[in-house]
């Protein structure tokens, strides 16, 4: 990977991502923690709800971990990361203004329409090699929540469910869904923070 123009942060991630390709559960939660904050913010500018934000963050690093084996060190893991949770955001904000009524956000986003968009809707051939990946994503911190809520998790986050497919699935309320889901989100986000605190190798 000699010629390629990449600060050491950069070049820490690259490594972190190779050791998360390698099926290292924590350095995607390095990975997470690294970035959670500052894609959030970006989110949160984007959609003006934190709630949103939240599932949107989320939503990013299950798609970028999904992906991880599509990256390469052209550029910064940061920007290629910050682009998928740009896109899937902007693909958010479509489909709210389009199918759903904008209930707690005014639509006031930007259109940006440069951003180029991600091949998300259609599973090729690899999309069962890719699940097992997507399995580790975060795994060792899932498995500390509650048996419910680690259920939400997964549906929403690694088979990409939507609320009411939750719903469905569970045979609960939307409004339970959506109430625990953001415990789950709140509890997962705590956990990230205390497993980086006492960070070991």
């Amino acid at each position: 990977m000699e010629g390629l123009n990449l600060s050491d942060k950069a070049w820490q991630d690259y490594e972190l991502v190779q050791r998360a390709l390698n099926g290292d559960e924590k350095a995607f939660t390095r990975l997470l923690a690294r970035y959670k904050d500052a894609i959030y913010f970006m989110l949160l500018k984007m959609v003006n709800n934190r709630s949103d934000a939240e599932d949107l963050t989320l939503e990013a690093f299950g798609k970028a971990f999904k992906n991880l084996h599509q990256y390469s060190p052209t550029y910064a893991f940061s920007t290629w990361l910050f682009k998928i949770a740009s896109n899937n955001c902007i693909d958010f904000l479509r489909k709210k203004k389009g199918t759903y009524l904008a209930i707690e956000n005014n639509g006031d986003s930007g259109d940006n329409s440069e951003v180029v968009r991600l091949k998300s809707k259609d599973p090729d051939p690899e999309e069962k090699l890719i699940s097992q990946q997507k399995a580790i994503f975060l795994h060792h911190v899932v498995r500390k929540l509650k048996p419910r809520y680690r259920t939400l998790v997964e549906l929403r986050y690694f088979r990409e469910f939507s609320y009411e497919e939750i719903a469905k699935e569970l045979d609960i309320p939307l409004g339970t869904v959506k109430a625990q889901l953001f415990r789950a989100r709140e509890m997962l986000f705590r956990l990230i923070e205390n497993t980086e605190m006492g960070s070991d190798d």
